[in-house]
This record gives C-alpha cells, sequence and structure tokens, in this order.
C-alpha cells in the first residue's frame, strides 16, 4: 500500500540499521514475533528520544503542527493494523514468513547488541569485532555433541528421532536462511527471478550469518540474566516489533491490493453522480468549435483562439496552429492517433475524439509515410531506414480539474482525478475497517520533547 508507512518519521528514525546487512538476515532463536494491536506511551517517547537525537526538527514541527502530530498515530495505527491483521491470517506460521520474522530479531539484537558493547573501542564496520577464530569455532560446534550428552543421544537427535528432534546444525539452519533470503528477494525483484547466486556471494553470507549467531546468543544471554541495561533491552524490542510489524504490514497491503482498485465503470458512476466534474459543457464548446472547422473556418486560426494544448505555444509564445510535424506513429495516445489516420491529408476529423487529456478537434496534414524531413546523410551514405510519421493539426479543449480541497495540487485529468479520490476512499475504508477489527491502540497523550536553540 503506497500510503502505508508514508511520512512515517518516528517508525523510520529508530529501525535503521546497517545497509550491508539487510540482504543477509536469519533466524537465530528467540521469540519469532510479536503482538501488534498496541503500542504504549513509553515506547512512542523512546521514539521520538531517537528522533530528538537523529533530527530535531521534526519534533519542533510535531510540537508545532497538531496535525502532523495526528497524521504519525493515524499511521502507527494503519501499520500495527495490517501487521495484526497478516499475523491473525495466519502469514506468520509458515516460511518463508514465519522464518523472516525470526531473521528480523536475530539480525536487530545482533546489530544493537555490536554496537552496545563496541561503542567505545573506535570506528568499525558492523561485527568488526568479531574474529575469523571465533567464526571458526562457531562453524566447529556442528562437530560436537550438545553438553551433557552421549554420541549416541547426539546422533539420534540429529536424524530427526532424539527427544530433542527439532535442534539441527548450523549448517541446515544456515541452508534454510540461505532459501529463504533467495525465495524473498525474488518475490520482491523481478529482476532476481532467474538470477543465481554466486559462490562467492554465499560464502559473505554464510559469515554474516555466523556472525549474527555469534553476537545474537551473546544478547540473549546476557538480557536474560540482567547483565543488559534494561532501556537498552526494550529499544532493542521495539525495534523488532516494529520492524517485523513493516513486513508483515507490506505482505498484508499485496493481499488486499484488488480490493482497491478503481474500475472504469466507477469512474463513469461517479462522474455521472458529481456534475461539478462532468465534463459536457467542454464537450457542447468542443462541439461548436469542431461545427466550424468543419464548416470551412481557418484550422490554425481556431487552433490559436481555442487551443488549450500547452504545447500549441512556440517559445516565442506565438501560436503554432495546432501543428505537430512528423509525428512518429506509436507516440500519441490510441485515440488521438487513430482519429488522425482515420482521415485523408487536408480532412477534419467529423467526430470529437475524447482522452484523458479532455476533447480533440483533429485535422490531418500529411498521411502516415516516411519523416518529411529526412535527408541524405552528408558523407553519402544511405540514409537509416524511415521512421513512418505524419502532420496534423489539432485543438485540444481541456478536461482537467483541479481538486478545491487541495488548493497546492496541480490540474489533472478529470478521469485521473476522480481514480484517485475513488482509491483513496477505499484506501481509508478498508484501513478504518482493520484498525477497529484488530483494536489497534495508539496513545495520543505522548509528551514531544521540546526543541531547544
Amino acid at each position: 500500500m503506497s500510503n502505508l508507512t508514508k511520512g512515517l518519521i518516528l517508525v523510520v528514525a529508530i529501525i535503521a540499521i546497517g545497509a550491508g546487512l539487510v540482504v543477509w538476515k536469519k533466524k537465530v532463536g528467540g521469540q519469532t514475533h510479536e503482538s501488534f494491536n498496541s503500542i504504549s506511551r513509553e515506547e512512542i517517547e523512546m521514539l521520538l528520544a531517537d528522533v530528538a537525537k537523529s533530527n530535531p526538527m521534526i519534533l519542533k514541527r510535531l510540537n508545532d503542527e497538531p496535525e502532523m502530530k495526528k497524521q504519525q498515530i493515524d499511521n502507527l495505527k494503519q501499520l500495527l493494523a495490517f501487521a495484526s491483521q497478516a499475523q491473525k491470517e495466519g502469514m506468520t506460521a509458515n516460511n518463508p514468513n514465519r522464518q523472516e520474522l525470526q531473521n528480523i530479531r536475530a539480525e536487530i539484537s545482533a546489530v544493537n547488541y555490536d554496537r552496545e558493547i563496541n561503542k567505545d573501542k573506535g570506528s568499525m564496520p558492523p561485527f568488526g569485532f568479531i574474529t575469523e577464530e571465533m567464526v571458526a569455532q562457531y562453524w566447529g560446534q556442528d562437530s560436537q555433541p550438545a553438553p551433557g550428552k552421549g554420541f549416541w543421544a547426539s546422533t539420534m537427535e540429529k536424524i530427526g528421532l532424539g527427544e530433542a528432534a527439532e535442534v539441527r546444525s548450523h549448517e541446515a539452519e544456515f541452508q534454510d536462511f540461505l532459501e529463504t533470503k533467495i525465495t524473498l528477494l525474488k518475490q520482491s525483484s523481478p529482476e532476481m527471478k532467474d538470477r543465481e547466486i554466486s559462490e562467492e556471494e554465499k560464502t559473505q553470507a554464510k559469515d554474516v550469518f555466523a556472525k549474527i549467531r555469534i553476537y545474537q546468543k551473546e544478547y540473549e544471554t546476557k538480557a536474560a540474566s540482567g547483565e543488559l541495561d534494561k532501556a537498552f533491552v526494550g529499544k532493542v524490542n521495539l525495534q523488532v516489533k516494529l520492524q517485523q510489524a513493516q513486513f508483515l504490514a507490506r505482505i498484508y497491503s499485496e493481499s488486499v491490493a484488488e480490493k482497491m482498485k478503481v474500475t472504469d465503470d466507477d469512474i463513469a458512476k461517479y462522474i455521472t453522480e458529481h456534475p461539478e466534474v462532468d465534463p459536457k459543457e467542454k464537450r457542447a464548446k468542443a462541439q461548436q468549435i469542431l461545427d466550424r472547422a468543419k464548416a470551412g473556418e481557418d484550422f490554425a486560426a481556431l487552433a490559436n483562439e481555442f487551443s488549450e494544448d500547452p504545447g500549441n505555444k512556440g517559445p516565442d509564445g506565438v501560436g503554432q496552429g495546432g501543428l505537430y510535424k512528423d509525428v512518429p506513429k506509436g507516440r500519441m495516445v490510441a485515440p488521438f492517433e487513430a482519429g488522425a489516420l482515420a482521415v485523408e491529408p487536408g480532412q477534419v476529423n467529423p467526430e470529437l475524439i475524447e482522452t484523458d487529456f479532455g476533447f480533440h478537434i483533429i485535422k490531418l496534414e500529411r498521411k502516415l509515410g516516411p519523416s518529411a524531413s529526412k535527408e541524405p546523410k552528408a558523407d553519402g551514405a544511405a540514409p537509416a531506414t524511415p521512421t513512418e510519421t505524419y502532420d496534423v493539426r489539432h485543438i485540444l479543449i481541456s478536461t482537467n480539474y483541479k481538486d478545491p480541497d487541495k488548493p497546492q495540487a496541480r490540474e489533472m485529468p478529470v478521469k485521473e482525478y476522480v481514480r484517485a479520490k475513488l482509491e483513496e476512499e477505499k484506501e481509508k475504508k478498508i484501513l478504518d475497517e482493520i484498525v477497529a477489527a484488530n483494536n489497534i491502540q495508539v496513545p495520543s497523550d505522548f509528551t514531544v520533547p521540546a526543541v531547544t536553540d
């Protein structure tokens, strides 16, 4: 959904993570996903504290512009509602979604833990303090039996017959990770559909995967034992929640996209029911001009007097008589081109031609053929294969419409305006229904920190 998180500065401020790690994320234990139907006042104020560090001017706007604050609350509700609905409809239960939710928790925990424990050690790339020996030890653990288990119990578990059959080797988990990430990449990027992952990319992914697992385990162990600051752990959990919510919201928005489509019949019905946007008066004006052109009046003069086509004015502001020379076949919208080529040179099409831009009165000057301006090359070489073109004059009576509720909006074709309006209404209706159905709770009484000059 295009507007789901548009302008959602509170979320964007806190979920930003190392760009180099976005592609390679993997399950690292812990809870799979959160409950998404609420966010607390304390959590919002935690977001605002991060905003204060990164962009204090946004806080000033939130304090000065109540409408902006309201929009942020609405956007948070919509985000959480879509995530909750996705959860309700079982989209979190199966792979690749289930595993990607675990990936998100693993990466965010590991990245934040890396920053926290190494923040005073100087500049390093993500996971730069994890040594090759630590990575090698991680992979070497696959060959060791689990603590407190004998060889037979460990072997039975590895082949899936022991009491902890779900325990899997690091290598097997990495393969699951790789398959999941490739699946998601191909789903989101058409250009990835037939692309094979190189051995070098697999090696890089495996290295990042191991480092995430190493720090994820350290983070979970210290968080469980109370060794980490509670505020830090709370921030990590909030990042996980919001990142998972964005992932689920995107998935769910794709599933409801069809419900938000507006048909040509919807548009026609709206125009019929709203005379203020009905272009019938402009049609009548265009018909009068067409009648004069058919009666033999000078077409170029009529074009200079009545045409609302911006392209009719030359650099000096003088009208061009509505002339377009050497128009390549296929450049103009289909109804216009069909109307132009339906008559002989010198003739005015006896019918008004309607497009999304308005009503066109059309006169063909030169029929389809090689470009009239095509000349042999100066070096005597044969000219390139000529493009089929035609010359045409036209008068446009625009049906563009300006939304009276949006003074800063541009004029647009009436059908485009109606389509956008109906899509916005459908989107709002669906969003409101989903927010209500999931009992989304976002407080409005949070405090926005004051910005000092």
